[in-house]
C-alpha cells in the first residue's frame, strides 16, 4: 500500500530539488503535484485540500536552517502534516470495564469476523488478557462455525446460541458467561449487510444499548477507498464509534481511507490487518505511517517486533557464543526462524530507511529461506557445530543431499562467514566505535 503515492510525492519533491530558497512559487508547484497525488490515492478532495493549505501555510512561514535544504524542510513539514491527517498519536483501546465489551461493526466481507479472531489472540499473546469471543451474526450461515475454527486456531473461547435468532439476547448471555468464566474481555462479533441498510442500524443499535459495550470498533476494507468513508460516516452517526480498523492494508490498494478517514468522522484509527495470519495485526501509528508514505522506513516497528520474538535470554546466549566465536549453524538456523516469525520480507526489509523504494518492484517470496535451510539440514551435526571442517567433499554430499548445487553451498558458507564477523564486531564495543569513526573520518571534507 501507499507505493504509488509514495513516488508521486517523492517526484513532487524533486522541484525543490537544488532550489536555494523557498518560494511561494516553487512550494506552489510542489503543492500541486502533492494534491493530485492524494487525489489519485482516492483521498477525500476537502481532504487534500486542507492538508496541502496548511503545509503551504507552514512552509512559506518558516526560513530554511542552514543544515536544511527547502526539500528537507518541505519533507518535514509534509510528514508532521501526515502524521496530524492521520490523528498525530495512537490511540489507545479502552479497557475499562469487568469484563472488557467490545463491540464490532462494519460492513459484510469487511474482515469484521477474522480481525475479531486477530484482536482476540493479540489481546491474549500481548496484553495477557483472557478473552472471550461472543457469535452474534445471525445472518450469515458460515459466521459461527467461521468464529469458532479462529477460537480454536487461536486457543479462545468462543460463545454462541445456534437456536438463538435474537442477537441482543445472544449478546447479553455472552457477557454472563464471559462474568461467571473469568473472561477479562468480551468481543462481540455482529452482522454486516453488503450495504448499509436500516434494520442493520437498529439492530446494532439495539446490542449497543443492551451491553454498553466499553469500546465500539469499525471495522472496514481499506481497498474500498471512499466508500470505506460514507460508510463509516454513515455508521458513526448511529453509534458513535470509538475507533475505526483497517483491514487489507496489505492489499493492491491506494490507501485514501487511511488519510482521510480521521479528519471525516474525527475518530481515531485505532488497529490496521497486515495480512491473512492470526498475528498479522498492527497498533496503528500514525507518524510511524507518515514516515512509510515518505520513504523514511519505520525502525520503531521493526525494533518491537524484533523485541517480541527475542528474549533477552537468548540475547546474552548469543552474546557469549559471539565472543566466544562458537557461533554456528545451529544458531543461524535458529536465528532464521525469529525472523520469519517477524511478518512478510518485503515488509520487514521496507521498514529499513531507503530500502522501501528500492525494492519496491522486487518480489521478494518469503520462502527465500528454505533451500537454505535446506542446505544446513543436509550437513551433519558436527558440520553445523563445525562449519571450518566443511571441505570439498562435504560440500558435494551437502549439495546433493539438499537437491542444490555446489556453489550454492559456497555461497551459504561464505555469507555465513561474513554474518559471523559482522555480527562478532557488533557485539565488540571499541571495535564498532572504531568502525563509526572511521566512517566519520571518511565523510569529511578534504
Amino acid at each position: 500500500m501507499f507505493e504509488n503515492l509514495s513516488d508521486k510525492i517523492d517526484r513532487a519533491f524533486k522541484v525543490l530539488k537544488g532550489q536555494g530558497k523557498i518560494t511561494e512559487v516553487n512550494v506552489g508547484e510542489t503543492l500541486k503535484e502533492i494534491r493530485k497525488a492524494l487525489l489519485d490515492a482516492d483521498v477525500n478532495f476537502k481532504v487534500a485540500k486542507t492538508f496541502t493549505d496548511n503545509v503551504k501555510a507552514k512552509a512559506l512561514g518558516q526560513n530554511v536552517l542552514t543544515s536544511l535544504s527547502p526539500g528537507q524542510l518541505m519533507t518535514k513539514i509534509t510528514r508532521d502534516e501526515l502524521a496530524e491527517l492521520m490523528g498525530g498519536k495512537n490511540a489507545e483501546l479502552k479497557m475499562s470495564g469487568n469484563p472488557t465489551v467490545i463491540l464490532m461493526s462494519g460492513l459484510q466481507g469487511s474482515g469484521k469476523t477474522t480481525f475479531s479472531g486477530k484482536l482476540a489472540n493479540y489481546l491474549k499473546t500481548k496484553k495477557g488478557k483472557n478473552p472471550l469471543l461472543v457469535a452474534c451474526d445471525i445472518y450469515r450461515p458460515a459466521a459461527i462455525d467461521q468464529l469458532h475454527v479462529l477460537g480454536q486456531q487461536i486457543g479462545v473461547a468462543v460463545f454462541s446460541d445456534r437456536e438463538n435468532k435474537d442477537a441482543v439476547s445472544i449478546a447479553k448471555k455472552g457477557i454472563e458467561f464471559a462474568k461467571l468464566n473469568n473472561h477479562s474481555v468480551a468481543i462481540i462479533d455482529t452482522a454486516g449487510r453488503l450495504a448499509v441498510d436500516e434494520q442493520m442500524m437498529n439492530e446494532i443499535a439495539a446490542v449497543k444499548k443492551a451491553v454498553s459495550p466499553d469500546e465500539i470498533l469499525f471495522v472496514v476494507d481499506a481497498m474500498t477507498g471512499q466508500d470505506a468513508v460514507n460508510t463509516a460516516k454513515t455508521f458513526n452517526e448511529r453509534l458513535d464509534f470509538g475507533g475505526v480498523v483497517l483491514t487489507k492494508l496489505d492489499g493492491d490498494t491506494r490507501g485514501g481511507a487511511a488519510l482521510s478517514i480521521k479528519s471525516v468522522v474525527n475518530k481515531p484509527i485505532k488497529f490496521v490487518g497486515t495480512g491473512e495470519k492470526m498475528d498479522a495485526i498492527d497498533v496503528f501509528h500514525p507518524d510511524r505511517m507518515a514516515d512509510r508514505i515518505l520513504g523514511m522506513g519505520d525502525v520503531v516497528t521493526l525494533v518491537e517486533r524484533a523485541q517480541e520474538q527475542f528474549s533477552e535470554e537468548e540475547s546474552k546466549k548469543l552474546q557469549k557464543k559471539l565472543s566466544q566465536n562458537k557461533f554456528d549453524f545451529n544458531d543461524f538456523v535458529s536465528q532464521l526462524q525469529q525472523i520469519k516469525k517477524m511478518g512478510n520480507m518485503k515488509d520487514l526489509m521496507g521498514m529499513i530507511p531507503g530500502v522501501g523504494k528500492a525494492i519496491k518492484d522486487v518480489d521478494i517470496n518469503d520462502d527465500a529461506f528454505k533451500y537454505i535451510e535446506a542446505i544446513i539440514q543436509s550437513m551433519t551435526p558436527k558440520e553445523r557445530s563445525n562449519p571450518e571442517i566443511i571441505n570439498g567433499s562435504r560440500r558435494e554430499r551437502i549439495a546433493k543431499g539438499s537437491g542444490r548445487q555446489v556453489q550454492d553451498v559456497n555461497k551459504l558458507l561464505k555469507q555465513f562467514e561474513e554474518t559471523r564477523k559482522m555480527m562478532r564486531m557488533m557485539g565488540n564495543k571499541d571495535q564498532m566505535r572504531k568502525m563509526m569513526s572511521n566512517m566519520q573520518n571518511m565523510q569529511k571534507p578534504r
